[in-house]
């Protein structure tokens, strides 16, 4: 048998569906063995599909199709060898042309070929993120293919003055166009998701505010030293992380989740924190929060938020979480109620820090205040607890120092 299925294989139990989201190849393409023909898109991750044999690529689904796990996705025929009677070593019998300048080999190599100026796909996520055309950027992988470096370094070009000016005012005023995209498999699943927890859960969000003086400080105070020493940023989430883990430990019914007539508790803390990708949410997981340091926990945060924005996080990346921390201050939100990550039972959200005057010992100063919101499964979770937990989190961020003991350093100097 020459021609050769290739299926949509099995990812995961709980994925029986995926969408067909980019072709790496075209329709007629020599493919070899291993070499990447497509991206199928699940409601979790995005992931490349290879070949399983040397060949011609017949392709039978096409972009944007749904489809289910065993699928067919294209054909490989074994028996077509490719372009045959290339001598792979000619001889120079004719001459470049004198007036020519002198390209690179690589140049040379790859003017014609498929790869030249074709981006990666790392590469073409962050080309899409950042607007930019592919063919208006020069590749330094093989055969001119654009890397995901390439990506990185390039620029949008800017529009001069002279072409601004010959735009028509009048262009797009007025306009009444529309158009319909399909939804993407992963926000068809966040949409369906956010749905069944309004619906399914008992949800009520309680309020805090913390003083972020101290954090503040202590980042100022120490950021150059932290960076040099551990070769990576401190950030906030580290701190929100510790505290979080901190106060689970203390109200183990947020760290739990219910199972049908029975609720899971953990002695763990595995962290999930939101990540805005160009595709939309997503919450990879910190595990074991509890036992790394800080610099373990901004590595973690760093890296998978790496992953998240080239579309290259793994499904055990995403799966599990026993707690969920979203941040909606990067993007400048004031306050705003979480929704819960199912099947967890609580998610706390982080907000922008903005000065306000606060009373301070019968005094009004000026301090940079967060407010902070928890949004819990009555079912599982208690007013009191959430509370509670909400206290404690606002106290270890005030008083870091906390964060080392879980309570008061002084205290547990005394043995009180």
């Amino acid at each position: 048998m020459s021609k050769i299925e290739i299926k949509v294989p099995s990812i995961g139990e709980s994925v029986t569906e995926v969408t067909l989201s980019t072709w790496l190849k075209k329709d007629g393409d020599y493919v070899k063995l291993d070499e990447n023909l497509c991206e199928l898109e699940s409601e979790k991750a995005t992931f490349e599909l290879p070949s399983e044999a040397e060949g011609k690529l017949t392709i039978i689904a096409q972009e944007g199709a749904d489809l289910k796990i065993g699928d067919i996705v294209c054909t490989i025929d074994t028996a077509d060898k490719g372009p045959q009677g290339v001598d792979e070593n000619p001889k120079a019998e004719i001459a470049p042309p004198k007036e020519v300048e002198k390209p690179s080999t690589q140049a040379v190599a790859s003017k014609d070929t498929y790869a030249s100026q074709h981006p990666s796909p790392a590469a073409k996520k962050i080309l899409d993120e950042k607007g930019i055309d592919p063919k208006t950027i020069e590749g330094t992988g093989k055969d001119n293919r654009i890397t995901k470096e390439d990506a990185l370094k390039s620029e949008k070009p800017a529009v001069s003055i002279a072409k601004v000016e010959n735009i028509p005012l009048s262009k797009g005023q007025f306009s009444r166009g529309e158009k319909a995209e399909k939804m993407s498999r992963l926000r068809r699943t966040i949409s369906k998701r956010l749905v069944a927890a309004k619906n399914e859960t008992a949800m009520l969000t309680t309020f805090n505010e913390v003083d972020m003086s101290r954090i503040m400080q202590i980042r100022e105070q120490y950021k150059k030293s932290f960076e040099e020493s551990k070769g990576i940023g401190l950030g906030f989430m580290s701190f929100f992380t510790k505290a979080c883990s901190v106060a689970l430990q203390k109200f183990p019914a947020i760290n739990a989740y219910l199972e049908d007539e029975n609720i899971v508790f953990h002695d763990f803390c595995d962290i999930s924190i939101a990540v805005s990708t160009p595709k939309g949410l997503v919450v990879p997981v910190i595990r074991n929060a509890e036992s790394l340091s800080f610099a373990e926990i901004e590595m973690e945060v760093k890296r998978l938020a790496i992953l998240g924005r080239d579309g290259n996080l793994t499904m055990d990346d995403m799966t599990g979480g026993t707690f969920t921390i979203t941040n909606g201050g990067v993007f400048g939100s004031l306050l705003s109620t979480p929704i819960i990550n199912q099947p967890q039972s609580a998610i706390l959200g982080m907000h922008k820090i903005q000065d306000r005057p606060m009373a301070i010992n019968g005094k009004v100063e000026i301090r940079p205040m967060m407010y902070v919101a928890l949004s819990y499964d009555h079912r599982i979770v208690d007013g009191k607890e959430s509370v509670g937990f909400l206290v404690t989190v606002k106290d270890m961020l005030e008083n870091p120092e906390k964060m080392l003991y879980g309570q008061d350093p002084v205290k547990v100097l005394l043995g009180l």
